[in-house]
This record gives structure tokens, C-alpha cells and sequence, in this order.
């Protein structure tokens, strides 16, 4: 078990966020027993902070908690994980109308470039899947709509243990990179229209390379 600063803020926090990082980097498969008393010894310290932390990780959607078996990272069907982007790729559009109704933030678009960068320089996975919901949460904000922000954020971490899959499929992490250039040009040209044409399409193609790539797969190996 890697080292973990527990130092600060509650050690439930902490020990939900690093076991969060595990099941979306897919160190921790779906069905993965969570042991607590495993995990205390782990993190050096009692079950009370690891059975709370699991209790976060529940309600975050990561975690599940299944009779006679106790709590497991949760597994989610593919109509489930359709559903999940599906529901991302709509509020996304709506976003999109916000922005042309109220137009973007200079600040926000500076965040954006600052974020698309390190984008550019990362090779691990599980963390351009962070960048990248910060880069599309950035999007999310311009829009206005403190409605629309809940609901994205409630899509949180399963929708990232989703993406993680989708840029560990060989050329992702690099289509994504000339699509996210070219989505942030187009918003600071004020290019409301092909802006949200590029959206709409590379969400789509998303769930397409997760049809193709993952569940065909998985389906031709059984």
C-alpha cells in the first residue's frame, strides 16, 4: 500500500479520496471486497475513519453495499454507463445554450488554457481524467446555472471512473487533446454554434469508442 498524508482534515476524507483514485485508475476492480480491517491496518489506524470512509465512497456511487457480502466497489451495467453519459452529453448541451445566452467569462477561459496545458503534459490516465472533468466543470460554471452545476457534480465519480476507461483505449488521450484545443478557440471566437456541434460530437464519440471498444470486446471474450 502506497504511503498517504493523514495528517490533515479527517482521516475519513483522505482515505476516501485515495481509495476513490485506486477504483477510478481501475486498481480496485468492480466487486473488489473493501476489507476494513485491511484497510485500517493500511492506513494505520482504527475501522471507525475506514468504515466511514467507505460510507462516503457509497454515496459517491463508487462503493456498494451488497448483503452477506459487505462492501464492494460498485459494479455498473452497461445500460447503467450509458445512461451516465448520456445524461453528462445533455446537461453539456445545455450548457452550451446557457453560454450563448450569456457568453463566457474571460477568467474562466484562462483557467481553461491553464488546465488544457497540463493536459498536454500528462501521461497518466486516471489523472488527464481529472483534468479533463476540470476543464468540462470550467464549462459547467460559465453557464450560470447553480442547477446545472449540482447535477453535473452528483455525476461525479462514477462519470470519471467512465472517462478513465474510455483514455485508456489506445489514441483518446490524444483526439481529445486537438478536440479540447479546438472547443476553447471557438469559445474565445465566440463560435457559439460550432462550439456546441463539437461538443455534441466528441461526447457521442465517446459512448461509440466504449461500444466498440469495451463492451464488443468484452462480449467476443466470453
Amino acid at each position: 500500500m502506497s504511503s498517504i498524508d493523514l495528517s490533515n482534515n479527517a482521516l475519513s476524507q483522505k482515505i476516501a479520496e485515495h481509495i476513490s483514485k485506486k477504483i477510478i485508475a481501475g486498481q480496485l476492480q468492480p466487486g473488489h471486497k473493501l476489507n476494513e480491517a485491511f484497510y485500517a491496518e493500511a492506513y494505520g489506524t482504527s475501522r471507525a475513519p475506514v468504515r466511514e470512509a467507505i460510507f462516503l465512497l457509497t454515496v459517491d456511487g463508487l462503493v456498494e453495499k451488497i448483503p452477506r457480502r459487505g462492501a464492494v466497489v460498485k459494479t455498473y451495467t452497461e445500460s447503467e454507463i450509458y445512461d451516465l453519459l448520456e445524461i453528462r452529453n445533455n446537461l453539456e448541451a445545455l450548457v452550451m445554450k446557457r453560454i450563448m445566452a450569456n457568453g463566457t467569462d474571460t477568467n474562466t477561459l484562462e483557467e481553461m488554457k491553464r488546465i488544457l496545458s497540463e493536459m498536454k503534459n500528462m501521461e497518466r490516465e486516471e489523472e488527464y481524467t481529472q483534468l479533463n472533468h476540470s476543464f468540462h466543470m470550467c464549462m459547467v460554471i460559465m453557464s450560470g446555472s447553480e442547477v446545472i452545476k449540482e447535477t453535473y457534480t452528483r455525476l461525479g465519480q462514477p462519470l470519471l471512473t467512465i472517462q478513465n476507461l474510455s483514455f485508456s483505449l489506445k489514441g483518446n488521450i490524444e483526439k481529445s487533446i486537438r478536440e479540447h484545443e479546438e472547443l476553447l478557440k471557438l469559445l474565445e471566437q465566440q463560435e457559439w454554434h460550432k462550439a456546441a456541434d463539437l461538443l455534441e460530437t466528441h461526447n457521442a464519440d465517446v459512448i461509440k469508442n466504449i461500444k466498440e471498444n469495451v463492451f464488443k470486446t468484452s462480449s467476443n471474450e466470453t
